[in-house]
């Protein structure tokens, strides 16, 4: 068996690409959104995704009043 080899007792690293970050911080700013959000983002921008976001919540069980 040679050195680089890996051992069956440690797996290799999978690599992970930079683009994946991104992609994982933008969900979680919209989970944030969709979960938080209570008037003070989405009101001002359209009266219909707030509602949009606002039933998202009661779908998922969050309780918001």
């Amino acid at each position: 068996m040679s050195a680089s080899a890996a051992s069956p007792d440690r797996p290799t690293a999978i690599p992970v690409p930079a683009w994946s970050y991104l992609v994982a911080t933008a969900a979680l700013i919209v989970l944030y959104v969709l979960l938080q959000e209570n008037g003070l983002v989405l009101a001002h921008a359209s009266e219909l995704i707030h509602e949009f976001a606002h039933d998202g919540r009661h779908a998922l069980g969050v309780p918001c009043h």
